[in-house]
């Protein structure tokens, strides 16, 4: 995953995954802190990711859109569904950054094209999305233009060992032989360590997907 220039906030620590599941929304409702920090650590890096184009490489327009989504996460948490997206609640947070980008550059009269250019841009994703769901990841999907925000948004998700496998398969273009040269290890553990990770890029993408759709369908 490349850095976005301009990105303000450091990637979500990679040591230790968050788990945004029935138990953590218990805490968070409650008032947990420790629950809220965890929010913000696991979500700002990948809300800027994802919105960071949206708003026509605005950093300070993006800071803004980012801060509002977690203000509006916060106060909306009982709607919050991990059953629904398999404890990720990186699909939620981007259905709620959609509603903040609408109102940051419905008062930015020089971006307003950008509204209409993403929500073109939406629709080819949500007919991408909807053949993914029954065919193959295609390799080309994590290389491809009008997918990369989106592939952004997801790589920031995963765990640094799947995320550094799949940028030097499909980024990089190197082999796996080349891949198992660098780690010092051998083919067949790249192979099973890309399936792993193609298979977690394959579920966090695919939430980002239905989210995409409910939206469609319930707007």
């Amino acid at each position: 995953m490349r850095p976005i220039d301009g990105c303000p906030y450091a990637e979500p620590n990679v040591e230790k995954q968050l788990t945004f599941d029935a138990a953590w929304k218990l805490r968070a409702t409650d008032g947990d802190s420790q629950a809220m920090h965890e929010l913000v650590d696991g979500s700002l890096e990948p809300l800027f990711r994802f919105s960071f184009y949206r708003v026509g490489r605005n950093r300070h327009l993006c800071e803004e859109v980012v801060q509002e989504t977690i203000l509006r996460a916060i106060a909306e948490l009982p709607s919050y569904q991990p059953e629904r997206s398999a404890d990720n609640i990186l699909p939620w947070l981007t259905g709620l950054a959609r509603n903040e980008i609408r109102r940051a550059l419905s008062r930015e009269p020089a971006t307003t094209s950008l509204e209409t250019i993403w929500a073109r841009m939406d629709e080819d994703l949500r007919q991408i999305f909807s053949r993914l769901e029954s065919s193959p990841l295609a390799d080309d999907v994590l290389a491809r233009e009008e997918t990369r925000e989106m592939v952004n948004a997801t790589m920031s998700q995963l765990p640094q060992h799947y995320r550094e496998a799949l940028e030097a398969k499909y980024v990089s273009r190197r082999t796996v032989r080349e891949i198992a040269a660098q780690r010092s290890t051998s083919e067949k553990a790249i192979e099973s360590l890309l399936t792993r990770a193609r298979r977690a890029f394959r579920e966090t993408f695919l939430a980002l997907a239905r989210n995409l759709n409910s939206e469609a369908i319930n707007p």
